[in-house]
């Protein structure tokens, strides 16, 4: 039996009230998202994960960077330029994880504050709002579908980060910080059902066009699988095969 990873997953955002019942809150998604996406060729990957939340939009932070094998930073209502309390202490845990060495991914407005914190620039998007099933280019010509919800985006990156997955919409849907770092844009970790039911509470935000045209597509089964599989071993060996 291997030993569990622990991976500390900082919150950043508050779950919807009316979604917190059946899906609990944003590290309960991400549990849910590394268990239902298991190797099925290794019998052990299932039980090889210990998750264990911090809500830093709450100011918990880890005592240390070493308090886990790694870490992933949530998606979030809220802006990382944004003058939050917890949002300066956060860069200084994203830097100090950097400089230890000690692995991160980051989701949404996790691979925004990680951007930010290292350099780079993050603020709405001049075409506004990116919503529903997109396809996004790797550098190695590939290709992968997964749900995004945001109207922020990365607009400059960071020296350090390498783009590894991009399409029109997104420049840098995807940022790779060579062997310690990992981020996307858009949310693997949303199933459809999830979405759906997020869509029918938040939809009434978005332009009537775009609400109109996601209201008549239901979204493109992800590529959640694919995802979880590279964000694991990203984790596990520090490499991305994306």
């Amino acid at each position: 039996m291997k030993q569990k990873f622990r991976l500390g997953v900082l919150v950043t955002g508050p779950m919807i009230g009316e979604l917190k019942q059946q899906y609990g809150e944003y590290d309960d998604i991400f549990a849910r998202f590394f268990s239902n996406n298991t190797d099925e060729n290794d019998e052990d990957d299932s039980d090889f994960w210990h998750l264990k939340p911090y809500r830093v939009l709450e100011n918990i932070f880890p005592q240390s960077v070493n308090d886990a094998d790694g870490w992933l930073i949530t998606g979030s209502r809220y802006g990382v330029y944004e003058t939050h309390e917890w949002i300066a202490p956060l860069e200084d845990f994203i830097r100090t994880a950097q400089q230890a060495n000690v692995p991160m991914i980051g989701i949404c407005f996790g691979h925004q504050i990680m951007a930010q914190a290292l350099g780079g620039t993050v603020e709405p998007f001049a075409d506004g709002w990116i919503v529903g099933s997109q396809d996004y280019h790797t550098q190695k010509n590939g290709s992968f579908n997964i749900l995004s919800w945001h109207q922020d985006q990365v607009i400059i990156r960071p020296k350090q980060a390498d783009i590894i997955a991009h399409n029109d919409a997104c420049r840098y849907a995807a940022l790779l910080y060579q062997d310690w770092g990992l981020s996307f844009q858009a949310h693997p970790e949303f199933t459809p059902s999830f979405f759906n039911d997020l869509f029918k509470l938040r939809g009434n935000l978005l332009p009537q066009t775009l609400s109109a045209h996601i209201d008549s597509h239901q979204p493109t089964p992800p590529d959640s699988a694919h995802i979880a599989k590279v964000i694991k071993g990203f984790l596990h060996n520090r490499k991305c095969d994306l």
